[in-house]
């Protein structure tokens, strides 16, 4: 892949994601490993973007006022700290991969099922379960490198736990606070590195492609094809990671 695609490659992908509050930093990971040697870097690069498209959509979320902190700030609690260790966690290319592969995989499951008829009833949470499912959803997404949103939202919309709005208001959130965790947790460990002149095309790309998307996802668009969408593009990401990245089979 030429790396003068990417800009407008990663545009469409932060139009999709941000329409449902992710950042798109599994599908940056995914693409930026077929273009970039550095493992390393491909993890730094993919969770600046992330900051910058969430930050845009944490913005909006707060100005249009579906942001609602007292329902939201118990998930904060363990999933910082969890992000900044899991950030630190050491691993090979290969497990790295592997992870990451098999979570998207699952979560393109779970944002699928949010579509089909017949869900769960709805469900409250207490904060000793916020603050768990937020604290284990932060280590994985320190551990995978992402924002750990793509985990977060599709398992409280099966649930029903709020108006998906306020849900991808979380969802984005989340985001923003564990990607910057898991930046300082980079920098701590010494594998925080970026190659300035690509970011800044590509973080000009994202931003304009966030803009519109979470634009689009606090007006009563009927967003179900941009969900499914992104629920496909997920689910297809993880499972060409485990197969490229784990054993070399293309697809």
């Amino acid at each position: 892949m030429s790396l003068e695609y990417l800009p407008l490659i990663f545009f469409f992908i932060a139009l999709f994601y941000s329409s449902v509050g992710f950042g798109g930093g599994s599908s940056y990971l995914a693409i930026l490993s077929l273009v970039i040697t550095d493992f390393y870097e491909i993890r730094s690069t993919a969770l600046i973007l992330n900051i910058c498209v969430v930050t845009i959509g944490t913005i909006i979320y707060i100005k249009n006022g579906v942001l609602k902190p007292k329902l939201i700030w118990p998930f904060f609690v363990l999933s910082i700290p969890m992000a900044y260790l899991g950030a630190m966690v050491k691993l090979s290319q290969t497990v790295f991969f592997l992870i990451l592969g098999s979570a998207l995989v699952l979560a393109g499951i779970f944002m699928s099922l949010r579509f089909v008829k017949g869900k769960l009833e709805s469900q409250e949470f207490s904060k000793p379960k916020k603050f768990i499912l937020g604290g284990s959803i932060g280590l994985l997404s320190g551990i995978s490198g992402i924002g750990g949103g793509i985990f977060l939202s599709p398992v409280l919309n099966l649930l029903k736990w709020k108006d998906p709005r306020i849900i991808a208001s979380l969802a984005s959130v989340f985001i923003l606070v564990n990607s910057l965790a898991g930046l300082i947790g980079l920098n701590v460990a010494g594998t925080f590195y970026l190659d300035y002149q690509l970011v800044i095309k590509l973080i000009v790309a994202v931003v304009l492609g966030g803009s519109l998307g979470s634009y689009l996802s606090t007006k009563k668009f009927n967003l179900k094809f941009l969900g499914i969408l992104t629920a496909i593009l997920v689910f297809y990401v993880g499972l060409r990671l485990i197969l490229l990245k784990g054993f070399g089979i293309s697809i």
